[in-house]
């Protein structure tokens, strides 16, 4: 990915093409083998880092004019540090295999232009006080550029974590596979959020067909070409979100005993079926694996012309699984839930699956987690939020 981003950018190409020894590295843009001076006088050579802002795989203007720096602080070519550029001086990880130690600060009146400007601003700083000691040096080096990267699971990268400086975080969530179980209104939105997540596989799991009426409380607009498809909810999803992501994977029937191997090896399982019945055996399948999931559920009745009811998150995992029982009804009743009549509630389907993904990345570790509850219950008419069943 990071050869074609940069081949479809003119002021990364020309960076590329004058002998810069550059690359894209989680959405940050890295200017290798760059001349400097450290405090002994001596020439080094060191890495400029700048976060990258794209709109579809194009570079966008700098809207920051900081820069990262891996190496020393740069000096003059007496060893004294240039301080007209100095910002900030901290170790940190911006990235799986990307660390600073420091970050400059020059900016020009109007700012930068795009990234070519950016960047060869910097490195001429840098590069000055070391073409002064050794005239040979210099950072267009011409290197022979070695293969890309494995391709990321994403279509394009995702600056919205570089951005927030938050991208070595997320590997935390780059997790092997996991599953959706149903695809109704929480389970769509589940795949939805998570889509945006760096898990190598998405599995699908829905033998329902996608119809009218399943578009008003998922997320996105069908069209009625989608409708007319009659696709099962796991081809249609599957579909919807390879625009985003690689590797979603559908299965168009449901889980059951008689399959619910299919489910080994999966780092984790979001159960989102509207009946009851079926959890049994896959509640079952996934303790004995060891499998951590979650259960989602509501129950909404209409009481006075308005609707009222709760949405429910049940996390099981290695250190807790006695209380899924008592949370999770493994039988269908046959009382009337509005549930399954009234469909325009996409905002709680929304609100139960945010519940439960924000349960799995704290799971992950991404979240703080400090009181380690495995259920969760959102009731409408109190808009409270209840934690039960803590570690």
């Amino acid at each position: 990915m990071s050869h074609a981003l940069i081949s479809r950018n003119p002021d990364l190409q020309r960076l590329r093409d004058e002998g810069y020894n550059i690359s894209v590295l989680a959405a940050h843009l890295l200017m290798r083998d760059v001349p400097y001076v450290n405090a002994a006088g001596v020439v080094q050579y060191g890495t400029l880092v700048s976060t990258l802002q794209l709109n579809n795989d194009r570079t966008e203007p700098p809207t920051q004019h900081v820069i990262y720096f891996a190496g020393d602080h740069p000096c003059d070519r007496n060893g004294a540090t240039l301080e007209k550029i100095r910002h900030g001086s901290n170790r940190q990880t911006l990235a799986e295999g990307l660390v600073v130690d420091h970050s400059f600060s020059s900016k020009p009146p109007a700012g930068y232009t795009d990234y070519y400007d950016k960047m060869t601003a910097y490195a001429n700083i840098l590069y000055g006080p070391a073409h002064a000691i050794d005239n040979t040096v210099t950072p267009k080096t011409f290197r022979v550029i070695p293969a890309d990267e494995k391709d990321s699971v994403f279509m394009y990268l995702d600056t919205a974590s570089t951005r927030a400086g938050i991208a070595a975080l997320a590997t935390k969530l780059e997790v092997p596979k996991i599953a959706i179980i149903g695809l109704g209104g929480t389970g769509s939105y589940v795949l939805d959020f998570v889509a945006k997540t760096p898990p190598e596989e998405i599995h699908l799991f829905d033998g329902d067909l996608f119809l009218q009426h399943n578009a008003f409380r998922a997320p996105g607009a069908a069209s009625r070409d989608d409708l007319d498809r009659r696709r099962t909810k796991a081809e249609h999803f599957a579909t919807a979100y390879a625009a985003l992501r690689r590797r979603i994977i559908p299965h168009p029937y449901y889980v059951d005993a008689s399959n619910v191997q299919e489910l080994q090896g999966m780092a984790f399982v979001f159960l989102c079926l509207d009946k009851s019945e079926p959890k049994g055996p896959i509640i079952e399948y996934l303790e004995v694996e060891q499998i951590p999931f979650i259960d989602v559920g509501m129950g909404i009745n209409l009481v006075d012309g308005a609707l009222q009811g709760q949405a429910r998150v049940t996390t099981s995992t290695a250190s807790k699984r006695d209380h899924v029982r008592k949370r999770v009804s493994l039988a269908d009743g046959n009382a009337q839930d509005e549930y399954h009549q009234n469909i325009q509630i996409a905002e709680l389907n929304a609100l139960n699956a945010a519940l439960a993904v924000i349960r799995w990345k704290k799971h992950c570790g991404f979240y703080h987690d400090l009181e380690h509850e495995h259920d969760t219950t959102y009731a409408i008419d109190g808009n409270q939020l209840v934690n039960e069943d803590h570690t």
